[in-house]
């Protein structure tokens, strides 16, 4: 019996061994599953046209004019001269240098696309490259059409020199452009994806994503490790290397990038400004509802660990959700998430605090304390917003932001401080719900808003009683005198103007009736949203400040007697 090692080598195409697990792989079997081995799910490389016709509509794409040859500017030899090098890539791939692009539809949707093709001298970026990335981001602002980029090169082309390694300011500064045009980027990075790409167009998308297992990064790791002399740990420079260090959005393997793409794509485009039927006024209450609970009994019930959380809320309320990671700094802080979503005919930006139900979801979540990274995430995804005129919808629920020792050291302060101020001049609506703990400046992170909402049992407050009491009194037993004193229930809040309305609960919390609760946020978001969506940037920005402006003065404190307004 013939087995696959036995076969010849002119008949090696018919099986692939995996490099990853070592199997062997039947090749149209291989081809019906995307080139990615069903044992282990390792993803083999794949030509450009062998990806549009992954992703693109079938018949849709429409290519660009070749790019200029690159010549030989350097007179560039090491084993064989540069053209000669350029002549057997040209065979061997059959087109003109290491790129494909063109226009074509993601599920009716037009895009430009630029593919690099490693299989060209590794995909390297030459002076040919660097045009055709720059044409394609042309066509992209001449038409307003998405661009997305897809990378596998091992960077810049040494045998240009110092003109290859201007392709780095050429496509950076055209992204750019775009991104002034409010014309959305996409970067699709692929196995190997290193140097003068990854440090330019390829790692500069409003959106980055990565094939599993890809490796991404500027110095490749066998000169990483001659220069420094030291072992890489396991899964260094790899896509989910990357997305836990807070460089990518998402991690799409092969099998879902196509729809992934699709509902991006249909999240950036053009909204719909329709939202949901809210018709009942009773979803925001304008007066503090009657109740017998003390505010120690609201600080319990905020507290519940079976409260709904952001993701709780965000599957419920939204008919679309697409999570985008990671600060482009450091990290991915799960304590605090974000993405895109649709309400209605309208696209948002969500953020929210994120704890959990049980203690595996409470240590990820580190008990809804982020740090740095998260809020820098946040900070990422409120300019994303504010670019493509998306309304921020914003979930409040925080003990406070982490105190720890690496937070401080990665600036937790500038980084809280940085989200108040960009919520304060972003041109979009911003609405904010507290629906758990609103603890302190790690809360107001996220609540500089045109409208800021509370659940009936949640509180906002400057410190947590437990605090207030400790510094106080010296010891944490006066908690309860403590919250009464700060006021921080529903009712003070709405009192001091510091919340414009109370979403009610059922009578025995949230956590007890989630769907029921999260209906009546999804309603309570819809009557708040639409008066806002009329507005300018300039009178969003004007009104939110002129809100913030008043509080300390007491010519224009909004303080309710509500005993003296019933009179009345």
């Amino acid at each position: 019996m013939t087995t696959p090692r036995q076969v010849r080598a002119d008949q090696d195409v018919q099986w692939r061994r995996c490099a990853s697990c070592g199997a062997f792989v039947y090749g149209k079997r291989l081809d019906r599953n995307r080139k990615v081995c069903p044992e282990c799910q390792f993803h083999f490389r794949i030509p450009p046209d062998v990806r549009i016709g992954q992703l693109a509509d079938a018949g849709s794409f429409r290519p660009l004019p070749d790019p200029p040859a690159p010549g030989d500017p350097l007179r560039f030899t090491d084993s064989k001269p540069y053209p000669e090098r350029l002549r057997d890539a040209q065979a061997r791939t059959g087109r003109p240098d290491a790129v494909l692009a063109g226009r074509m539809t993601v599920r009716g949707r037009p895009v430009a696309v630029a593919v690099l093709d490693f299989s060209f001298m590794g995909g390297s970026m030459g002076t040919a490259v660097g045009e055709q990335i720059a044409a394609t981001a042309r066509l992209a602002l001449a038409e307003r059409l998405p661009l997305l980029l897809v990378a596998a090169s091992g960077g810049a082309r040494m045998q240009e020199g110092a003109l290859s390694l201007m392709q780095m300011a050429k496509t950076a500064q055209w992204i750019e452009r775009l991104r002034e045009a409010r014309i959305p980027v996409i970067n699709l990075n692929t196995d190997p994806t290193f140097g003068g790409v990854s440090a330019s167009f390829a790692m500069l998308g409003d959106i980055v994503l990565a094939e599993p297992g890809a490796l991404i990064g500027f110095a490749g790791p066998q000169v990483i490790r001659n220069t420094i002399r030291q072992e890489l740990p396991p899964g260094f420079q790899s896509a989910e290397f990357l997305q836990e260090h807070g460089m990518i959005d998402a991690v799409v393997p092969r099998e879902t990038q196509r729809e992934h793409l699709a509902r991006l794509l249909h999240l950036l485009g053009p909204s719909v400004p329709e939202l949901p039927d809210a018709p009942d006024p009773a979803v925001v209450l304008t007066r503090p509802p009657a109740t017998t609970r003390t505010a120690r009994d609201l600080v319990a019930l905020a507290r519940n660990v079976q409260r709904p959380t952001t993701l709780d809320y965000v599957g419920y309320v939204f008919d679309d959700f697409v999570e985008l990671h990671g600060d482009r700094v450091h990290g991915d802080d799960r304590a605090l998430v974000g993405g895109l979503a649709r309400l209605g005919g309208q696209s948002v930006v969500v953020l929210g605090h994120q704890k959990g139900h049980d203690t595996a979801e409470l240590v990820r979540g580190n008990f809804g304390m982020p740090g740095p990274d998260g809020y820098r995430k946040a900070l990422r995804l409120m300019r994303f917003a504010d670019r493509f005129g998306l309304p921020v919808i914003a979930f409040v629920d925080t003990p406070g932001a982490f105190p720890g020792i690496d937070a401080e050291e990665r600036g937790q302060s500038v980084a809280i401080a940085d989200c108040i101020l960009e919520l304060s001049r972003l041109r979009v609506p911003v609405v904010s719900v507290v629906t758990g703990e609103g603890g302190s400046g790690g809360a107001l992170a996220l609540g500089v808003a045109d409208t800021v909402l509370i659940l009936q049992n949640a509180y906002y407050s400057v410190i947590s009683p437990e605090g207030c009491s400790t510094i106080l009194f010296g010891t944490a037993e006066h908690a309860g005198r403590a919250a009464d004193a700060l006021r921080l229930t529903p009712s003070d809040l709405l009192r001091l103007g510091v919340v414009d309305g109370i979403v009610p609960e059922p009578p025995d919390g949230a956590h007890t009736e989630p769907h029921t609760t999260a209906l009546t946020v999804k309603s309570a978001l819809v009557r708040t949203l639409a008066p806002l969506l009329g507005r300018s940037g300039r009178q969003l920005v004007d009104a939110r400040r002129e809100r913030f402006d008043r509080f300390g003065d007491p010519r224009l404190q909004p303080v309710v007697d509500w005993e003296k307004h019933d009179e009345h």
